[in-house]
């Protein structure tokens, strides 16, 4: 294929109708009207020999070409946007630069009320956060499909930086009126319960789990969720018990809620930032750096 014969734009009216899987809407996402959509999305598939998308009767559905199209179409695009947006003159309340950040639900919770509320009403700069699993993370940062992460203990190459956010330890959150309340927390009565838990991936394991393990014990855990922010309105209304970070639990406490020090041996953990190294010097990662150490340092 001749790159001179291709119009570009093409590619991000594409880039919609993959994100939408919906002429109208990919049309309303780009500015275009939904007949020069259609045509476009003609247009496409001659271009790539392929339907990309067609009608079932639960609405419009990528093929397989187009499946493979989705991953190295978003690089692409995002690499141009680099191109034509100057780093060295990047100015927060200018600049229409959308930031990507994997972040956990624990951490969103934590940090994107300061973050947000430090930026000024005017500004243009926007936030899109992901949230991802370990190994995928560390693969986002390689393709440049996110611009930071924040999470603990990622196993990473030389490629990817890391700085120290914040300093973390577990603990155990129970309803206030838990049976066990009021009495001595020992580790016999923590085993005793039932337990929540709170995992994305095998990392989420090692705090707990992994620590009771090498004791020869393993939890009753009767529940199993994907996200921490399900925690506080699950032990209001149960006898379960959940181990979580210190600084989430914090921040959850309420009158009808209540923390202890978990009964075993838990090591501490940080909280780091990860970025990678071709983004050392650029003026957008740094600031986009310092507004999350900013935010840390002031909110702990």
């Amino acid at each position: 294929m001749n790159l001179r014969s291709v119009d570009l734009n093409l590619l991000v009216v594409l880039d919609a109708l993959l994100g939408e899987r919906h002429v109208t809407k990919a049309s309303e996402r780009i500015g275009l009207s939904q007949p020069a959509m259609s045509n476009a999305l003609s247009r496409l598939r001659g271009m790539f020999g392929d339907d990309l998308l067609v009608r079932t009767a639960t609405g419009m559905t990528p093929t397989p070409r187009a499946n493979e199209l989705v991953e190295p179409l978003r690089q692409v695009l995002r690499q141009v946007e680099r191109v034509l947006e100057s780093d060295a003159a990047f100015d927060p309340v200018t600049s229409n630069r959308t930031f990507n950040i994997r972040m956990s639900d624990i951490l969103a919770c934590l940090w994107l009320p300061p973050l947000m509320a430090r930026q000024v009403e005017n500004s243009k700069v926007a936030f899109n956060v992901v949230h991802l699993p370990p190994a995928h993370t560390i693969d986002a940062l390689d393709r440049d499909e996110i611009d930071l992460a924040i999470s603990t203990g990622l196993d990473h190459s030389s490629s990817i930086r890391s700085l120290k956010l914040l300093s973390d330890r577990m603990v155990c959150v129970m309803r206030k009126k838990h049976p066990i309340g009021g009495r001595r927390f020992s580790f016999d009565t923590f085993m005793a319960q039932q337990h929540m838990n709170v995992s994305m991936s095998p990392l989420d394991q090692r705090f707990a789990d992994e620590a009771l393990a090498k004791l020869g014990k393993r939890r009753n855990t009767v529940l199993n969720v994907p996200h921490w922010l399900l925690a506080p309105y699950i032990l209001k209304k149960t006898d379960l018990l959940a181990i979580m970070p210190g600084h989430l639990a914090t921040v959850l406490m309420d009158d009808d809620l209540q923390m202890r020090d978990v009964p075993f041996d838990s090591a501490p953990f940080d909280w780091m930032l990860y970025w990678h190294r071709r983004n050392d010097r650029s003026n957008a990662n740094t600031w986009l750096r310092n507004e999350f150490s900013a935010v840390v340092e002031s909110n702990h």
